[in-house]
């Protein structure tokens, strides 16, 4: 009876710390021509319009669906949340699931006033291949048509800030080879989703692959006008990889970080037990969601909210 009534309890504590699940405001919402590209938008009660995080299921590019319920503690923290689904590598390969990925922050931002929410602090928030797309995000050029007739093409597809978790800064098997480990890139994530038969082929076949591998990879795309970005890994596995596929490995963020100190942008890498960055996600999300207006980088000031 006792051990009944300790369950009971623990339960009725997990529920009150983790919080009840919230069903979205709008679902299925439709942000371009596929079937598969849909998102769901839990929109915050406010006065004020209120940030957008934006979340990005992983999967290795190749699984995985958007979430159907959010946290009411997360909820609770002030800014208002989606989360996207996104043609995967069977459907069509990369770059379709990066491109759609910007599609949605697009498209999301001709509703930021129906939805209250503040175009220019939207971040975005992933694991493992949704970390990859995360910082793809984060990094890459704006991908704004100001002449497109489509209008969703019109608006910017730049973030203010991501959180990436276990995230894949490249796709670029030689360097993975070097500083991950042979048992990182026999993933299908790095050769799969590219069209390559398998890690062997990638490599022999490079020249045919390269372009697109390296357009991908988040890294490629790094400048010092970026946003700051924040990285989470588990503990550091050797280097190389012998066992396992160490395709979320944490030589992945600090190949990343290596390339932002370089350019003088922020990264925060934090590695379980290892490396503690000097602030924690909660704050890094206060910290982006308040950046003033008037340092943002220039690709926020042409965004076209109807």
């Amino acid at each position: 009876m006792q051990l009944i009534k300790s369950f009971t309890l623990l339960l009725v504590l997990g529920t009150s710390l983790l919080g009840k699940k919230v069903k979205p405001t709008f679902n299925d919402v439709s942000y371009g021509p596929h079937q598969d590209m849909t998102l769901n938008f839990w929109k915050i009660e406010s006065k004020k319009p209120t940030p957008l995080l934006v979340h990005i299921h992983g999967g290795g590019w190749l699984g995985g669906k958007k979430n159907e319920t959010a946290n009411t503690n997360e909820l609770k923290k002030g800014y208002s949340f989606a989360s996207i689904d996104y043609r995967l590598a069977g459907v069509e390969l990369l770059p379709a699931a990066v491109h759609d990925a910007a599609r949605s922050i697009q498209f999301l931002r001709t509703k930021a006033k129906e939805w209250n929410f503040d175009p220019n602090r939207i971040a975005v928030i992933g694991g493992s291949a949704g970390a990859a797309s995360s910082l793809w995000l984060a990094y890459h050029d704006d991908m704004a048509d100001l002449k497109s007739q489509d209008p969703v093409l019109r608006q910017s597809s730049r973030v203010c800030g991501a959180v990436a978790m276990g995230g894949q800064t490249t796709l670029n098997p030689f360097l993975l080879e070097k500083k991950i480990g042979l048992a990182c890139i026999r993933h299908p994530m790095i050769w799969k989703t590219v069209g390559a038969q398998s890690h062997e082929h990638l490599m022999k076949n490079w020249d045919q692959y390269k372009d697109l591998s390296l357009e991908c990879s988040p890294i490629t795309h790094v400048t010092s006008d970026d946003p700051p970005v924040f990285l989470n890994y588990g503990k550091p596995a050797p280097v190389p990889v012998i066992k396992g596929d160490g395709i979320h490995h944490a030589g992945f963020g600090r190949l990343l970080k290596e390339k932002c100190q370089v350019v003088g942008i922020p990264c925060y890498l934090q590695v379980k037990d290892h490396e503690v960055p000097p602030v924690n996600k909660d704050d890094f999300f206060k910290k982006v969601f308040s950046i003033d207006k008037k340092i943002t980088s220039n690709f926020l000031q042409k965004i076209e909210v109807f």
